[in-house]
């Protein structure tokens, strides 16, 4: 080896050697410490540490993109409506989930930066419009009893038939339904539209066909039982004219459900978001979002 090809080596084992020293400790044991870079040349390997970096590459595109338009208003108020949701089980939620308060409003934040950027590549149609209002459902307000079996539901509509009153449902609910969560409260259940998750499309269904005063003649099967609802509020659905707004909103939100959209608008942001990785181990990480995108060396 030459001297001066040695001292081209002996500098980069110092420099290796500098930038070694110069990253954080992240811990330390009785066999030695952990650093910064040790973790992140582990994570980079890891699918949960590629989905980070994808989730922040996208998430900086899309504020540059879209920031503008989400306001911490708005972050605030769907924070509020999760708190208001889960109640004194909020805590415990976040927990479940490996959230603080501070991450879960950046989660919110980034899925509004992203609704931000379905909106503005959605062309919606007055086609989409009119199919939207055949499922459109103003809120509805309705009670319900939850039992085991047909025959106690077949049992309860016949005390029904006799006392339709909502103060004799309500009674019955509190005597017969095995759905803790509503039956000290007579069944009653929050307000609910066609958007409205985590309640069984039959139940909706058949909720929804009830005018207020009126209940289920028949028990209603669902995944957690047999059900009989009584309507306490249906408003009139009214004009299309009246709620387009609406529609257009409950459009975007399905959209937001559809993963053939969402791939559609990331690989857009991203082709147009000039991102370049700079770490040949991770060139490919966003290969699933833009195909045949160059990624320097």
């Amino acid at each position: 080896m030459t001297k001066k090809k040695w001292l081209v080596g002996a500098a980069a084992v110092l420099m290796s050697l500098g930038l070694a020293s110069c990253s954080k400790t992240v811990a330390t044991t009785s066999g030695g410490k952990i650093t910064e870079q040790q973790y992140y040349d582990k994570m980079k390997q890891t699918p949960a540490g590629k989905q980070v970096l994808q989730q922040m590459i996208l998430t900086k595109v899309l504020e540059k993109d879209y920031g503008k338009q989400v306001t911490q208003k708005q972050v605030n108020s769907e924070f509020n409506a999760y708190q208001k949701r889960y109640g004194k089980n909020f805590d415990t939620v976040l927990q479940r989930q490996n959230l603080t308060e501070a991450t879960f409003k950046q989660q919110i934040r980034s899925n509004l930066l992203l609704r931000a950027a379905v909106k503005a590549n959605t062309t919606i149609t007055p086609k989409m419009l009119r199919q939207q209002w055949k499922e459109y459902q103003p809120n509805i307000t309705v009670a319900r009893i939850v039992v085991k079996n047909e025959g106690d539901a077949n049992n309860i509509i016949d005390q029904l038939k006799q006392n339709g009153t909502y103060a004799n449902f309500s009674k019955l609910a509190k005597k017969n339904s095995i759905d803790n969560q509503t039956k000290n409260d007579g069944g009653k259940l929050p307000p609910f539209n066609n958007e409205t998750s985590g309640l069984d499309n039959t139940f909706k269904d058949a909720a929804f066909k009830l005018k207020p005063g009126k209940f289920t003649d028949k028990p209603v099967k669902t995944d957690y039982g047999y059900v009989v609802i009584y309507c306490i509020k249906h408003p009139a659905k009214g004009k299309m004219a009246n709620h387009k707004q609406e529609l257009r909103n409950q459009i975007i939100n399905e959209q937001m459900n559809n993963q053939a959209t969402l791939q559609r608008v990331a690989q857009k942001v991203l082709k147009n978001g000039n991102v370049q990785i700079k770490d040949k181990d991770l060139k490919n990480i966003l290969s699933n979002y833009i195909s045949g995108q160059q990624n320097p060396q």
